[in-house]
């Protein structure tokens, strides 16, 4: 069964009185670093079984009238054409989708700054092009010894030759089209600038994960480590609260490493900081609206699994080496994870063997586990989902969902005229079929009514899914994970 394990209206009441009162503290100005996802936080929703993805844009959107939205990208990422890994489109183009999401939401986007602006080319072109599109644009260069250089950081040579950002609500949050961006160092050169103007301003941290408030090896923060595998972020007590307050408080290394130096500027900037420990400067309330712990338990314990899958999947594709593959299977010893975390994989693994072909196994909402097997016309993955259909619309398995007459000219058009090797339907075109026959079959109509009773569930594959085919199981909002191996033996697997 899926049990809710996190209030999210809970949560987004206790976030956002969380957010007002840290804006009081700092007399009704704060620069926000809004880190993570904030449209579509799906690791959050899978460790924290209750919370919506799109919980921290709602929040945001209590504040529509004090709130203002500043976009940093860095300068470099444009020159690169650096691609964000999980939409496949380039940072700068990301930018603009971002201003358009906010903007549908009627939520104000002030500027975009151009962070390690060095007069790179294709830093001009998108500057330009913000400019002739009505946006405004800002500069922020490096700084030469940043961050340690604390004297020359907080100087006019240092933060003094950045622009400054005009802002004209009391919570400007900073956000970006990934990490790196400079989010922390746009922040800092508010400050100094808002400083210099006789203004009082503050700065707080937006991070949903590592939950501070839960035991260091607790599977949630564990969870976190493992979807940063790749980038060597660990989970630390955060020596700097313990000796501040007594008490332990759960951070990431990157801000317990920088916050001496932070610390620094912030006496630098303001004469005093207003801070004693790097989980001071969070915001985050997650971890007080965990309300089935257990839950939450189980749901990490899964993640860290397909996370585990997902690397050794990368391998295998050329994409990661072994070092994140270690530190999975170490995270999962921490954990007590093993394959029968997940019901799906042994049930998936016995479909094939009993069938010698590629097979695929969902644990459906209800606990039940249904699987599919690869045939003729359907693939693994196609014939799992049209299983589980049935099974959530209490469809007798004897019946077929798509009728022969549409089903083989489907076929007979990918090879005789598409050229394609295979005959099988991918599950796109497997759901285009069962809508052509919903049109007079009531049974294919039953079933494509429960689309939206897989989200949330769990599949396993024996083999390496076609692109298509996993792309397709996602946003059908399905946790998706495989074998570390492909059905064919060939090098190109396109």
């Amino acid at each position: 069964m899926n049990t809710i394990g996190f209030d999210n209206e809970k949560y987004l009441k206790t976030q956002s009185e969380h957010i007002r009162k840290r804006i009081e503290e700092f007399g009704g100005k704060l620069y926000l670093e809004f880190g993570g996802k904030l449209f579509d936080d799906y690791h959050a929703s899978r460790v924290l079984p209750g919370f919506q993805p799109d919980s921290k844009i709602r929040m945001l959107q209590q504040f529509q009238d004090d709130v203002e939205i500043v976009i940093a990208i860095n300068a470099g990422d444009i020159e690169k054409n650096k691609i964000r890994g999980d939409l496949g489109i380039a940072y700068d183009d990301d930018v603009l989708r971002l201003i358009d999401i906010f903007r549908s939401m009627d939520l104000y986007v002030g500027s975009v700054v151009l962070t390690q602006y060095n007069g790179q080319s294709a830093a001009n072109a998108f500057l330009k092009r913000l400019t002739a599109l009505g946006i405004r644009c800002y500069r922020h260069y490096p700084i030469e010894g940043y961050p340690s250089d604390v004297d020359f950081v907080v100087s006019e040579e240092g933060l003094g030759k950045n622009d400054y950002i005009e802002t004209s609500r009391s919570l400007v949050v900073v956000t970006a089209p990934g990490p790196g961006s400079g989010k922390m160092a746009t922040c800092i050169s508010q400050l100094y600038h808002e400083h210099k103007r006789g203004v009082t301003a503050g700065y707080a941290k937006f991070e949903t994960f590592p939950i501070w408030s839960l035991p260091l090896k607790h599977p949630v923060n564990l969870a976190y480590e493992a979807a940063t595998a790749d980038l060597n972020d660990v989970n630390m007590i955060d020596p700097f609260h313990l000796e501040a307050y007594g008490k332990t408080a759960v951070n990431y290394n990157r801000d317990v490493e920088i916050f001496p130096v932070l610390n620094a500027i912030f006496e630098q900037i303001q004469g005093s900081s207003p801070y004693k420990s790097p989980t001071d400067m969070g915001v985050n309330m997650a971890g007080f609206c965990i309300v089935d712990d257990e839950a939450c338990r189980i749901a990490s314990k899964r993640e860290i699994l397909r996370r585990y899958y997902t690397a050794c999947v990368e391998r295998v594709q050329g994409k990661a080496d072994d070092e994140p593959i270690r530190k999975l299977e170490l995270l999962m010893k921490q954990a007590g994870v093993t394959p029968d975390t997940l019901p799906a994989v042994s049930a998936a693994l016995l479909k094939a063997e009993t069938t010698g072909a590629p097979a695929g196994a969902m644990v459906l909402p209800d606990g039940r586990v249904v699987t599919g097997k690869t045939s003729d016309n359907l693939g693994a993955a196609s014939s799992l989902l049209l299983n589980a259909l049935k099974a959530l619309g209490g469809i007798d398995d004897q019946f077929d969902l798509i009728s022969t007459q549409v089903l083989e000219p489907i076929c007979d058009l990918k090879t005789r005229y598409l050229h394609h090797r295979n005959p099988r339907l991918h599950t796109d075109e497997v759901l285009m079929a069962l809508t052509i026959c919903a049109l007079t079959n009531p049974m294919a109509e039953l079933a494509k009514e429960q689309l939206d009773n897989l989200k949330g569930c769990d599949a396993h594959f024996t083999v390496i899914l076609s692109e298509e085919d996993e792309s397709l199981l996602k946003r059908l909002g399905i946790n998706v994970s495989s074998e570390p191996r492909y059905e064919i033996n060939r090098l190109y697997h396109k």
